[in-house]
């Protein structure tokens, strides 16, 4: 029987999620305390015993260097690394760059509220989580999940939303519950696939 792991991580602390801004497509680097929380999530998979095939991860810095930190501690960074910017996080269009409390001050707090936390409603000149899950689905079902289903030990180092996605996917989650779940930095999604099924263990 064919069985193999599939393990999602978010990214760790960035230094405009230290700041209290909108990111989406922007760039920045990891935090001390996300280098820390890369290299934690790196140490708690250690202790699993998962020899990782491949890690896929988005165009983006925070998210390839968080997987490079895991594999690092795991002492796998000889496995192939697939960068695709269908994992990419949300795009926040205009907001992004901008601190969450001066968006609520220029549009209002019941509107950011909607842009963040509806399904399908996106922020001006960027995406909704509707519209993230339809370029991160079809990305992960041509490209990941046909290696997961080979049998082979999968490592998504990703986003916030990018993850929300996926998670709505492999746990059957509907839209309106999927906006509520949060995933935090560093700390690893972890689901095993037998038999053409996968489901979540820690």
């Amino acid at each position: 029987m064919t069985k193999s792991n599939l393990v999602l991580v978010r990214h760790g602390q960035s230094e405009w999620n230290k700041k209290n801004l909108f990111t989406g497509w922007k760039d920045p680097e990891l935090t001390e305390l996300g280098i820390e929380e890369a290299i934690q999530a790196g140490n708690q998979l250690q202790q699993s015993n998962i020899k990782f095939d491949v890690m896929f991860t988005s165009d983006l810095f925070r998210a390839q260097e968080t997987g490079r930190l895991i594999l690092e501690q795991m002492n796998q960074t000889d496995i192939a690394t697939i960068k695709d910017q269908s994992l990419n996080e949300r795009n926040y269009g205009e907001l992004a760059g901008l601190n969450k409390d001066d968006a609520r001050k220029k549009w209002g707090e019941e509107q950011v509220h909607i842009w963040r936390r509806s399904f399908d409603v996106p922020p001006p000149g960027g995406e909704s989580l509707k519209n993230t899950a339809e370029r991160v689905l079809p990305y992960f079902e041509s490209k990941i999940l046909p290696e997961v289903i080979k049998g082979k030990n999968i490592l998504i180092a990703a986003h916030g939303n990018s993850l929300r996605a996926l998670v709505m996917k492999l746990e059957d989650i509907s839209p309106d519950e999927i906006v509520k779940l949060e995933i935090a930095t560093g700390d690893p999604l972890m689901y095993v696939c037998s038999e053409g099924k996968i489901q979540r263990t820690v």
